[in-house]
């Protein structure tokens, strides 16, 4: 008995990465956002049983991931998510040695997301995209002509333009960091400027667009593009490519497209993350593994619409989605978008209230 004991004691001491792990892994996920044949394929090659729970928001998962505790061992923040994470030492340390396929991504792209994860050490990205135009094109080209490029911001920006959509409806992501950095970009400053006059210039360009907008949300854009509900929107690229997809399913008489803003625009990521206190840590750095492989994440992107940054996974692709430069965007324009980057909470709230002042006029 005493034997035993002590080896009992001697497990509970010993660091977490050398006690036999449970066969368990608990996933915490945007809904719909994994392939199904993935899981099925990881859980049969391991034996590794996954809970997968998802979240609506991204502050459901800054709840849970910040709070600690949350039981989860693997999550998928976003580069902005990840970064709030990785300074409240949320997140443990993730070491490309581990992962064998590592090299598969791309080089530019990891570049890219070091603004919000300094030498990628705590995250590996998932999917990525921009953030754009989604449009009615019927709706839009009637009213405004086919002269007016539809890859520019001028839409929604200038009320000349926009005032003419204002009938067919114009939605606005809910996501003051990122419209307001684009706001900045289009202006011609810096995406994070934290100067009074610049910002004071961007409370104008949203107080101007103000009337024309029909609401500002998150999500409802999909459903409300492919049903015609609205014709322009300012969205994730792959949430109107999924409207696209809805529209031709349902045989609506008009085309939806995305287009990447001319004048640049914001490179979001999603990551895959472990949480510091993940109870079946060496699990989640499998499935991160197995997700690597090129067949594993080129179904993730011809299910989503959302491009991977796995160079070896592209072939694997649906020729559609990759041969979209508004989904896989060319070098040229690549090199035009631009990345999140942390701020301070000061810097936060700054942009948050001249943010509350333009949502509040929205139910």
């Amino acid at each position: 008995m005493r034997i035993a004991a002590c080896a009992l004691l001697l497990a509970a001491t010993l660091p977490l990465h050398l006690q036999a792990e449970e066969k368990a892994l608990n996933i915490y996920n945007w809904s719909e956002y994994i392939g199904p044949e993935a899981l099925k394929g990881f859980q049969a090659e391991t034996g590794i049983q996954i809970k997968y729970d998802v979240f609506d928001s991204p502050e459901a998962l800054d709840s849970k991931l910040l709070t600690g505790g949350s039981g989860y061992d693997l999550v998928f923040p976003s580069s902005s998510g990840l970064a709030r994470a990785i300074k409240a030492k949320a997140v443990q340390p993730i070491d490309p040695a581990g992962l064998k396929l590592y090299s598969n991504l791309a080089p530019d792209l990891l570049s890219k997301l070091a603004t919000s994860d300094p030498d990628n050490r705590y995250g590996v990205p998932y999917t990525w995209g921009t953030v754009g135009l989604g449009l009615n094109k019927d709706a839009v080209s009637k009213r405004l002509g086919n002269d007016v490029p539809l890859n520019s911001l001028d839409l929604l920006f200038k009320p000349e333009y926009a005032s003419k959509l204002k009938d067919c409806g114009i939605g606005v992501l809910d996501s003051p960091q990122e419209v307001i950095s684009i706001a900045l970009n289009y202006l011609g400053h810096d995406p994070y400027s934290t100067q009074p006059a610049d910002l004071k210039q961007v409370q104008q360009l949203l107080a101007a667009l103000q009337p024309n907008v029909r609401y500002v949300a998150s999500g409802r854009q999909i459903d409300d593009l492919a049903k015609g509900e609205v014709c322009l929107a300012l969205s994730y690229n792959g949430d109107a490519a999924t409207a696209a997809a809805r529209a031709v399913e349902a045989k609506q008489p008009f085309e939806v497209v995305y287009r990447i803003p001319r004048e640049g625009t914001l490179v979001w990521f999603d990551t895959m993350a472990i949480p510091v206190d993940a109870p079946h840590p060496q699990a989640a750095l499998a499935f991160i593994n197995y997700m690597l492989r090129p067949e594993a994440i080129a179904e993730v992107t011809n299910s989503v619409f959302f491009a991977n940054a796995n160079s070896a996974a592209t072939a694997m692709v649906d020729l559609a989605v990759t041969s979209d430069p508004d989904i896989y965007p060319p070098a040229e324009v690549r090199a035009h978008l631009f990345s999140e980057q942390m701020q301070t909470l000061a810097q936060q709230r700054e942009r948050t209230r001249l943010w509350t002042a333009f949502r509040s006029h929205y139910k």
